[in-house]
């Protein structure tokens, strides 16, 4: 066998008794060839596999220009353009020919992935985004990268939490908090985590986390779609809601800080407005907020923020309301394209 592959004897007994290991990917091709064997039984890329290192290659970039695109308010467009890349990297993993690197990719595509379905589909179809974050999950505890690990704890937290399961959301994005070290994610972690908690009605939970949120931003610019001013005014007025302060909630609408930092976000402040408009017994101005709502959820295709709408707007009797959000509803399915997972 050294003789073979050109290596001292003593240095192979030392590969097979598992006293050495080879991690440098040159010598795993390298044995890989002198001996016959698929390169990816050695968990490396074959080197004749062009094709697939550029979209290894250009993987990163496809991920990053995806979550702009959700987070400009095109989560759609953000859904089509990883399809691909986690539909190749899929039937590579399934073939078990998976090196380090693109384990990252995987684990990056599936999060993206499930955070952009967890914005476009329905309500009773959020828990598929929820299981791409999870499978996101469990790569990402083996890469021991513990702040990537900490983010898709986050968004894995948060895609449970809209799928119904809250307190498996809590004890995420607990884990995610204790992992995380930058300040903006820390902030986004705690950001997800008021919303578990106040949705769970533990105001004690809710109020120590809503000011950590506010310590952490008075203490530190804000920066991405999470760490706002104005996102933690529509956290907090969510839940005061859901913690049942109704009035502290009513008093809270009287203030207005900045201004959203993606479209989907001035949707979501209309809808959490509308709520507690409802429960202070102001419809007319509930009304006026669920409409806006509705109009720029169509526009941005996101049904799940529509049937959110519809709930409220029923509990208050807007029976019209509702009916014209149903129509809207309807069209804006019609419009998102039906994928199957690959």
């Amino acid at each position: 066998m050294a003789e073979l592959l050109g290596y001292d004897k003593s240095y192979v007994s030392m590969l097979e008794t598992g006293r050495r290991a080879i991690t440098d990917l040159a010598s795993r091709r390298h044995i890989a060839a002198r001996l016959g064997l698929p390169a990816h039984v050695l968990g490396v890329t074959g080197t004749d596999d062009a094709e697939y290192r550029a979209m290894l290659q250009f993987g990163d970039s496809t991920v990053r220009l995806a979550e702009i695109a959700r987070k400009s308010g095109h989560a759609v467009e953000a859904v089509n353009e990883l399809w691909p890349l986690v539909a190749r990297l899929e039937a590579r993993a399934a073939e078990g020919r998976m090196e380090r690197d693109s384990l990252i990719l995987l684990a990056q595509a599936r999060v993206a992935l499930g955070v952009s379905l967890g914005t476009v589909l329905p309500e009773e179809r959020l828990s598929s985004a929820a299981r791409w974050t999870g499978q996101a999950v469990k790569v990402a505890a083996h890469l021991e990268d513990p702040a990537f690990y900490a983010h898709t704890l986050r968004m894995h937290g948060n895609e449970l939490r809209k799928a119904g399961h809250v307190s498996a959301a809590v004890a995420r994005l607990t884990q995610s908090l204790e992992l995380s070290m930058e300040p903006a994610d820390q902030g986004s972690t705690l950001a997800f985590l008021c919303r578990a908690t106040g949705e769970l009605g533990d105001s004690v939970r809710f109020d120590a986390s809503l000011q950590h949120y506010r310590q952490l931003l008075e203490r530190n610019t804000g920066s991405g779609l999470l760490f706002q001013p104005f996102t933690l005014r529509e956290i907090e007025l969510r839940g005061l809601l859901g913690t049942g302060r109704v009035v502290e909630a009513g008093r809270l609408l009287d203030t207005t800080v900045g201004t959203p930092s993606a479209p989907q976000w001035r949707i979501i402040e209309r809808v959490t407005t509308g709520e507690v408009l409802v429960a202070i017994s102001e419809p007319s101005a509930a009304a006026d907020a669920f409409a806006e709502a509705i109009a720029a959820a169509e526009r941005h295709r996101l049904p799940h923020q529509i049937q959110r709408t519809i709930r409220a707007a029923i509990k208050t009797g807007m029976r019209e309301l509702a009916a014209g959000a149903e129509a809207v509803l309807q069209r804006t399915r019609s419009l998102l394209v039906p994928h199957r997972c690959p």
